[in-house]
């Protein structure tokens, strides 16, 4: 028998790790592999080409299953405006509502990102979630959307490619396990692939990820983002053409003068951004408020969008084809000025009612249609004094996209990109800026960031209040917490503070409800009254009545009440008015400690980092 001992086997598992992650770190220090995955390293330029790629052929995929989805439901990939035409009133107006029996029941079930224009989603989770985004929400997006449009509900394609190409690159990130930091950074790169593949526009792509999804225009965010946007403007141009996304006129500016008309166009394209924001959200409420299983509102929303295409078939699907008709000048006046409430109504009810697509075509439509309308009105006054209504309806293009997402500096790019005319570069430019100057005056919120403070979420309060409103009272409360009664004495409690680890103690009175709460300071004052200790009662020096949280709330609100009321502990209650039952207690400790590790996880650990070899 051999006097050997044989180690137990998670022992000898035990040194087989130790071994690997010494194996691993003296190979990182050898080929400065440390260096490499940091954030000033190459590996976010690589992978910015990986996700540029990816992008490039989501975008392409996304457009070709939309015109599947209307090839089953119209019998026709081409113009849905030009087909309503031959198709029976029945066809146009079921097939929406196709659309949204479908759409309604796969966004509920799998993915509820999937839900609305997708960009704000991608915010969010760039400002709160360390942009991760869950995997599935591309595959679910990219059905969603594509079967919405293709039935032609009123909503447009560059939002769910938007949230397609970021939800790409976020898992990525999250597959190779990178920091925080880094995988917004790859996020960006989807959204920017998206934009750019989709309009044939490869540096409104990269401005519209920096100035909008990430608000920052650093040299390392920078590169790889740019390094996506060509790459997947690269893949759309092999695959479908190097062609512009709209015809668009010859344009040259006749007098000087006329900028004066380019600036009232401003005015009115601000006015009509903030009316459409307003409207988006109003409608969204109103559905919201609407007792009906919500998975089956968006059949009903359809049924709406068919019945007001029997009149105007314009409002359905991208719109493309009516904003070219625009920037040709071949519709009248009177239908462009039409059409703008019209597709703010669509575009509001295919949204709010469940449908899956995105802002930023119905924009650019909206800002055709009022640009011509107005172009119209100019060049009849005068006519040898002004450009061609087309040139109004690009400029519209560009102030309404300004106005609607406040970010003038990638809409006169992306119009710039389209037009490749610059000439029409200063109209555009002073359109977008008063256009968002007027829109900001009036709605401080663009139509992303409206939708996330609604949701608790304020981008401009910094990523510091995001980082507590993303967490929630219950992961962080000391549960159970030890109570007092109402009547105890003052000699009892005392005691009870000797002999109890906490400073802090909820008062509950003789329906166990929550009356106050009582804290050391609170004894301060007749600790040494001999006289009292059989005379006061705990109720007497409770502070009351308790400011509470409940369990849902955020640890943004709990601190905000912390701070209001100079108090360091809040109860947390659960349950309604008459039933409150304490479950828990938070503590202004716990919340700078949830604070400080989140921001640990979220920004300071390294991918390779040599203590974790």
């Amino acid at each position: 028998m051999s006097d050997v001992t044989t180690p137990p086997e998670s022992v000898v598992d035990q040194l087989a790790t130790d071994r690997l992650r010494r194996f691993f770190h003296q190979l990182s220090q050898t080929f400065q592999l440390e260096t490499f995955f940091s954030e000033t390293g190459l590996i976010l330029p690589i992978l910015g080409i990986v996700v540029g790629l990816l992008g490039g052929f989501g975008a392409v995929a996304f457009r070709y299953l939309i015109g599947l989805f209307q090839g089953l439901i119209y019998s026709t990939s081409g113009d849905l405006t030009t087909a309503a035409a031959t198709l029976p009133w029945w066809r146009i107006v079921l097939g929406p509502a196709i659309g949204g029996l479908v759409v309604g029941p796969l966004v509920y079930f799998f993915a509820r990102e999937a839900k609305g224009h997708g960009v704000p989603e991608v915010m969010d989770a760039v400002a709160t979630k360390g942009g991760r985004i869950r995997k599935r929400v591309a595959f679910v997006k990219i059905l969603a959307s594509a079967i919405c449009i293709g039935s032609g509900g009123s909503v447009g394609r560059e939002g769910p490619i938007v949230q397609i190409g970021s939800a790409l690159g976020s898992s990525i990130g999250q597959i190779l396990r990178l920091t925080d930091n880094q995988v917004r950074v790859l996020v960006a790169c989807g959204a920017a692939a998206g934009i750019a593949a989709t309009f044939n526009a490869p540096i409104a792509g990269a401005i519209f990820a920096l100035e909008i999804i990430l608000g920052d225009f650093a040299l390392p965010t920078f590169t790889p983002i740019i390094l996506a946007s060509v790459m997947a403007t690269e893949v759309s141009r092999i695959l479908i053409g190097n062609y512009p996304a709209f015809q668009v006129p010859p344009y040259d500016l006749l007098f000087p003068q006329e900028l004066i008309l380019y600036c009232i166009l401003g005015i009115i394209a601000g006015v009509v951004a903030v009316s459409f924001t307003v409207t988006l959200y109003k409608v969204e409420d109103i559905w919201d408020a609407w007792k009906f299983p919500e998975y089956l509102k968006a059949t009903i929303g359809g049924l709406v969008i068919g019945t007001i295409a029997l009149g105007f078939p314009q409002i359905m699907g991208v719109g493309y084809h009516s904003i070219t008709k625009a920037l040709l000048s071949q519709e009248t006046w009177t239908i462009l000025l039409l059409l703008v409430p019209l597709k703010i109504l669509a575009t509001s009810i295919t949204i709010g009612s469940g449908g899956s697509g995105g802002i930023f075509a119905p924009s650019l439509f909206m800002g055709a249609m009022l640009g011509g309308a107005f172009g119209a009105g100019a060049h009849y006054l005068f006519p040898y004094h002004t450009a061609q209504p087309g040139a109004y309806a690009i400029v519209g293009m560009g102030a309404l996209v300004a106005g609607t997402t406040q970010a003038p500096i990638q809409a006169f790019l992306i119009l710039f990109e389209l037009t490749q005319n610059y000439k029409i570069i200063a109209p555009i430019m002073i359109c977008c800026v008063i256009s968002t100057f007027v829109a900001r005056s009036v709605k401080k919120e663009s139509i992303y960031t409206m939708k996330l403070l609604r949701r608790g979420v304020d981008i401009r309060a910094g990523r510091d209040v995001n980082v507590l409103k993303s967490m929630r009272v219950e992961d962080f409360m000391t549960k159970h917490p030890e109570t007092i009664r109402e009547d105890t004495r003052l000699r009892e409690l005392i005691n009870v503070l000797q002999k109890s680890k906490h400073s802090t103690f909820p008062v509950m009175d003789n329906q166990n409800r929550l009356a106050g709460m009582l804290s050391l300071k609170d004894f301060r004052e007749i600790v040494f009254e001999d006289s009292l200790f059989d005379i006061v009662i705990a109720r007497d020096i409770a502070t009351i009545p308790a400011i509470s949280v409940t369990p849902d709330d955020n640890l943004a609100t709990a601190l905000q009440l912390i701070n209001q009321n100079g108090i360091e502990h809040l109860p947390v209650i659960s349950g309604a008015d008459g039933h409150e039952e304490i479950v828990g207690i938070l503590s202004q400790s716990d919340i700078l400690s949830a604070y400080n590790h989140a921001l640990e996880e979220r920004g300071l650990m390294a991918k390779l980092h040599p203590s974790s070899a």
